[in-house]
């Protein structure tokens, strides 16, 4: 049974930055394209980014483009989201998810079988 347990939160001021890991065990995520989610407060859960299983599809929401960069090393079995230049409306938890698939990602959370417990970001001066 895979798990995902992700880690690299905490609190960062307005333009820092933190990257974020999701470690995976209990399976290797080879055939597993990522997906990062976060939700604030009182809002829906939003698709922040996704990578496909090689590395080679990445998709980013845009209000999240030119900042966040996300990559895979699966030689350790885990997924990063670098965050730089981070903004007040960044705070959320952030979750990664896995969904097995052989090509691609989706943005969208239905599709993912598994999840981590998530991660606090706070962003505030």
């Amino acid at each position: 049974q895979l798990q995902l347990v992700e880690s690299g939160g905490g609190l960062a001021q307005p333009g820092g930055s933190l990257r974020l890991s999701c470690a995976a065990s209990g399976s290797t995520l080879d055939y597993y394209a990522i997906g990062w989610f976060r939700q604030a407060p009182g809002k829906e859960r939003e698709g922040v980014s996704c990578i496909g299983s090689t590395g080679g599809n990445t998709n980013y929401a845009d209000s999240v483009k030119g900042r966040f960069t996300i990559s895979r090393d699966n030689a350790k079995n885990t997924v990063y989201l670098q965050m730089n230049s981070l903004k007040p409306e960044d705070t959320a938890v952030y979750y990664c998810a896995a969904d097995r698939r052989n090509y691609g990602c989706s943005p969208r959370g239905g599709v993912y079988a598994y999840w981590g417990q998530g991660t606090q970001v706070t962003v505030s001066s």
